[in-house]
């Protein structure tokens, strides 16, 4: 199970790179607003993880730059998911609030709340 898991993984990252979408073209100074707002994301997140390979699509497609945390092969990541989020699932955002911290974690909210945000 664990070698046709590897597999799968692969092929989903082959596709995802012969397939990566492009980007929303914007004013240098609009891509630094948006970026400025992107400081406050970071999506902890898998490799070969189908949702997460959607939710980092959907980032390029709009242009965004957000902190990816491996959670997998990182301990620091996986223990800050853990214990600020409540559980180890992925993908799963964390949102920077000026009231605190917000853990956002089906990847249709998480792509819904991207466009909406950086639309």
């Amino acid at each position: 199970m664990k070698v046709i898991r590897w597999i799968l993984g692969r092929i989903i990252l082959l596709l995802d790179f012969v397939f990566s979408p492009r980007g929303v073209k914007r004013t240098a100074e609009d891509q630094h607003v948006v970026d400025q707002q992107s400081a406050q994301l970071a999506l902890y997140q898998f490799d070969a993880c189908p949702f997460c390979v959607k939710v980092r699509r959907s980032m390029k497609r709009q242009s965004i730059k957000v902190e990816l945390k491996d959670a997998k092969n990182n301990p620091q990541h996986r223990a800050e998911l853990e214990s600020g989020g409540g559980r180890v699932k992925v993908p799963c955002l964390r949102i920077e609030k000026e009231d605190g911290v917000e853990w956002m974690y089906e990847s249709s909210d998480i792509v819904a709340y991207l466009e909406k945000e950086f639309a």
